[in-house]
């Protein structure tokens, strides 16, 4: 018999993109697969819509707001499937992504192989989706995986992975605490039970960019912030879990130096703790730069006050991108 496929979405105000999402599960090739949508306490229109696709074979469920890592957690304990594919609620599947991943996966049939793919970002329109090779397009060891990732501040989104379930429940819950980087510490969890990852190029994921609505922009949010470095610090544990060499040690320094400009400007207790690791591990971070943009800011406004046009900034930036993708993907 084939395998069982579990597609597991979590929910929460995705009026406007939760209906596409649900067509591209549904149009896998792959012939099993059950689909569980958890609606996490949503105030729009989303588990209305959800619903309507009960005919097909979605199963949905609503629960109050506990986040997305809480969602997941719910929705693996409903599954019944051999294999897991997570996907957010605003991101799409091939048609053939798990076909191709489990083709894979039956040339070399080993319960711990993680499965991996390739991902493309988008807005709206499909057909712009960018696709960009990195260092983690390739079949990889646990451990040089997580140092590709820190040493070159790169990730897998979370919808290419493709999980047996032995492995899944061997890498245990989701960390509800984890408000941001939950997939990232998530899947370092996944990594250290797994014998490697098998790269399938030919399956493909589209990441709908989000901008600063997405769930991992940090901005102002001290919660987020005190989220991230817990994250980080459980990223390096992971790695000296597998190798404490002076290979592995630089590449956690590195790691540390990029995260250190989500902290720095806002919660210096933060950046002392990070100091502090960094000095267990042989290294020493260096105070980030200020763009000159900041600079500019700071000069005219002051910090408070920088701070916040600099967020307002960003803001319309991405709301005329969004408005611009979505006009055009109408027309077209």
């Amino acid at each position: 018999m084939l395998p069982l496929v579990s597609i597991l979405i979590p929910a929460f105000n995705a009026q406007e993109y939760i209906a596409e999402t649900l067509a591209s599960a549904i149009a896998q090739t792959w012939p099993r697969k059950e689909i569980i949508v958890i609606d996490d306490g949503s105030t729009d229109r989303t588990l209305e819509i959800a619903r309507q696709a009960a005919a097909s074979g979605v199963r949905v469920v609503a629960q109050q707001h506990l986040g997305a890592a809480a969602a997941r957690n719910k929705a693996f304990a409903l599954s019944q499937g051999d294999f897991i594919q997570w996907l957010d609620a605003d991101d799409l599947l091939s048609p053939d992504k798990i076909e191709r991943q489990l083709l894979a996966f039956a040339e070399r049939p080993r319960p711990r192989s993680l499965l991996s793919c390739a991902w493309g970002s988008f807005i709206y329109r499909r057909s712009r989706a960018r696709f960009i090779p990195t260092a983690l397009w390739q079949d990889l060891s646990p451990l040089e995986w997580l140092l590709h990732k820190m040493e070159q501040n790169i990730y897998l989104q979370t919808a290419t992975w493709l999980v047996s379930r032995e492995l899944t429940e061997s890498a245990g819950a989701w960390d509800t605490r984890i408000l941001g980087d939950d997939d990232g510490e998530y899947f370092c969890r996944v990594l250290l039970q797994s014998d490697g990852v098998r790269f399938v190029p030919a399956a493909k994921v589209l990441y709908r960019m989000s901008g600063m609505d997405r769930l991992s922009y940090i901005g102002a949010s001290h919660a987020k912030m005190e989220s991230q470095f817990r994250s980080m610090r459980l990223h390096i544990g992971y790695v000296r879990s597998l190798e404490d060499s002076p290979r592995v040690r630089a590449a956690c320094i590195s790691y540390l130096q990029r995260g250190l400009t989500s902290f720095h400007a806002e919660r210096a207790d933060i950046v002392r703790e990070a100091e502090l690791l960094a000095a267990e591990l042989g290294g020493q971070l260096q105070t980030p730069r200020p763009t000159w943009k900041y600079s500019l800011f700071r000069a005219v406004l002051g910090h408070d006050l920088a701070r916040r046009a600099q967020t307002v900034v960003r803001q319309v930036r991405w709301s005329c991108a969004k408005l611009v993708d979505k006009s055009l993907s109408r027309v077209e």
